[in-house]
């Protein structure tokens, strides 16, 4: 069971990694265009929204990456000093709270998300649902990650590890 989470785990891992490279590729070609046409001539207008909006799908997307490879910043001074067994339940209450939480972040994402499909953006005119829709979508797969990580734990008792890579 814990070589198939791990194979999820790694094929959400490979497939963000690039999609990430491609969004800050994007995002750089974005704000040099904006720029340039500043410069150059009259400002190209969809350049600021688009350049929003890859931001925010970065950041969230970001995160769910980070969340995999286990690069999140932690305070680990008290666990650490902690016996392993004690170690092992705050590290389990932590991923317990975790998933709770992203599990809520992503049920009230959707929705916000569904309240405002009838909003359209200003230069754009694209639904805003599909902006709002990372949050849902990079909360749930926070959430599953976290889960592998309790799962872990409980069955072989391995505490992640920042950088740590996924069995």
């Amino acid at each position: 069971m814990l070589s198939f989470l791990g194979r999820i785990d790694r094929a959400i891992g490979a497939v963000l990694a690039p999609v990430i490279a491609a969004g800050m590729a994007a995002l750089i070609a974005v704000i040099t265009l904006q720029i340039v046409s500043r410069v150059a001539f009259t400002a190209v207008g969809w350049t600021e929204e688009v350049a929003r909006f890859l931001l925010i799908g970065l950041t969230f997307l970001g995160a769910a990456l980070a969340w995999q490879r286990h690069r999140h910043i932690a305070v680990g001074v008290l666990v650490d000093r902690l016996p392993d067994r004690a170690q092992r339940i705050a590290t389990a209450l932590a991923l317990v709270i975790a998933v709770a939480f992203l599990i809520s972040l992503a049920w009230v994402g959707q929705t916000y998300m569904t309240m405002q499909s009838f909003q359209k953006s200003a230069a754009l005119r694209l639904p805003m649902s599909y902006v709002y829709a990372i949050v849902p979508v990079s909360a749930g797969l926070m959430a599953w990650l976290a889960a592998t990580d309790l799962m872990r734990l409980l069955l072989t008792g391995a505490r992640p590890a920042a950088g740590e890579p996924v069995e």
